[in-house]
């Protein structure tokens, strides 16, 4: 029986007359994938399929801006837009420009142009390293006669500040070693530093074209066109720093002393009389920016002291009144800074008559005097015993008594009938001195 349903198992398993249900198999729907355009294979793009000169056209007919948002597309784009770039043709026509514009809409055009410009190379050579970027970008540049020193004559030339412009561009976002890096090459492309060296060695008043070309190349491309103050500050201290404390001294006033009508550094007008103070303010600033942060760029306060006293006597000891009015440009705490020191090192006599103009200077240039009443509260707690101050307080007022006595002298020796400066000087010390000693009594008597 056992074998009979068995065999009947079997036939019955053959024997169906149901067919089989056919299987299906689902096709998986294929994934999608999103690829940027550098992942993409460039060989197969429309541009990769345009002939060159084609691609030149489109190029062409794209703005210096355009032209550097569109080479951030792939590394392929960007390395077609640096070999467009490169070509003569290109430089011919984009980089060559007039530095000599006749209207102000032309100037800032030129200008504007250069900003484009440093974006330009700024996203082109993005993955280059520095060195391989420096030498790119200069290399279309390096021999523009308007960007050079000594080479262009001409007076209303931007060439300077069309550069500035684009450096600071270029620039914008470096770490500060790669800018270390950008200064060293610039000199070396420049020969800067054997043009400073030139110029600081020599005697005041002479070499005064070159002094003259060193001072806008310095200022324009380097200095003027950053409107952050540490920025500023890196490149002024990078030109500062190769050299000693009296050729520092002689550089500054270089870069930042009074100018003559006719564009020459008035070297004996500081000696020889009072100046506006219009015509001290850059060199305050620039001052004021070197004593700012000085933790952050390794400089002391002492050798920035000895850099301003040496400034003082470029080309012989200025005329106090200069001194005084630079020490009231450059604000209170520098200004103590300054007769603090001189105290401590016992120059009663000379910080007496500095104070004495530091009050006239207040008098004429509209300050209020208790700036300079509180300047001398400040400085009497300097010396640690009660003679001390007395002292200093008397020689004070002597030498309110002595200035008085030379511009009176002064004023009534000779003809002086065309030049009533001195009396007027005279008048205003009066003046001052009179609300000086107001101010003083009143806020002893408080």
């Amino acid at each position: 029986m056992a074998m009979v349903r068995k065999a009947s198992r079997n036939v019955g398993k053959y024997t169906s007359t149901h067919k089989p249900r056919k299987k299906t198999h689902l096709r998986p729907r294929p994934t999608r994938t999103i690829m940027t355009r550098s992942q993409c294979n460039i060989s197969g793009s429309f541009f990769h399929r345009l002939p060159s000169e084609v691609f030149d056209m489109i190029l062409d007919k794209l703005s210096v801006l355009e032209i550097s948002m569109f080479s951030m597309v792939s590394k392929e784009i960007t390395r077609f837009v640096v070999d467009y770039i490169s070509t003569l043709a290109w430089k011919n026509k984009r980089i060559i420009q007039s530095f000599h514009p006749s209207t102000c809409l032309q100037q800032r055009s030129t200008i504007g142009h250069y900003k484009d410009l440093g974006l330009l190379f700024k996203r082109c050579t993005l993955l280059l390293p520095t060195k391989d970027r420096l030498k790119f970008i200069f290399s279309k540049f390096s021999q523009i006669p308007c960007f050079l020193l000594e080479q262009c004559l001409a007076p209303d030339c931007i060439g300077f500040p069309s550069y500035g412009v684009f450096l600071q561009t270029l620039l914008a976002g470096w770490d500060e070693l790669e800018c270390h890096r950008v200064f060293n090459f610039l000199c070396d492309l420049t020969n800067l530093l054997q043009k400073i060296e030139a110029v600081i060695t020599g005697k005041p008043g002479v070499r005064w074209y070159q002094k003259q070309q060193l001072r806008l190349f310095c200022r324009q491309v380097l200095l003027d066109p950053w409107p952050n103050q540490s920025e500023c500050q890196f490149w002024l201290i990078q030109l500062l720093k190769p050299w000693p404390m009296v050729s520092q001294a002689h550089l500054l006033f270089i870069l930042y002393g009074p100018l003559m009508p006719e564009g020459t550094l008035g070297w004996q007008d500081l000696v020889e009389r009072g100046l506006p103070h219009s015509a001290l303010w850059d060199l305050a600033s620039a001052i004021l920016l070197l004593f700012s942060k000085l933790e952050v760029k390794g400089q002391t306060t002492n050798s920035l002291l000895a850099i301003l006293e040496e400034l003082i006597v470029i080309p012989q000891p200025w005329h106090v009144e200069n001194v005084a009015r630079l020490l009231v440009l450059c604000g209170s705490s520098l200004c103590y800074t300054v007769l603090a020191s001189k105290a401590i090192n016992g120059r009663i006599l000379e910080i007496s008559r500095l104070i004495v103009y530091i009050i006239l200077v207040c008098e004429k240039d509209g300050y209020h005097m208790s700036w300079a009443v509180k300047m001398v509260q400040r400085l009497c707690k300097v010396f640690s015993t009660a003679p001390e101050r007395f002292c200093f307080i008397q020689q004070l007022e002597n030498m309110f008594s002595e200035v008085t006595r030379e511009f009176f002298e002064f004023s009534v020796t000779g003809n002086h009938l065309e030049d009533r400066e001195p009396f007027q000087t005279l008048c205003i010390l009066l003046d001052s001195s009179a609300r000086f000693h107001t101010k003083f009594l009143h806020m002893f008597l408080k």
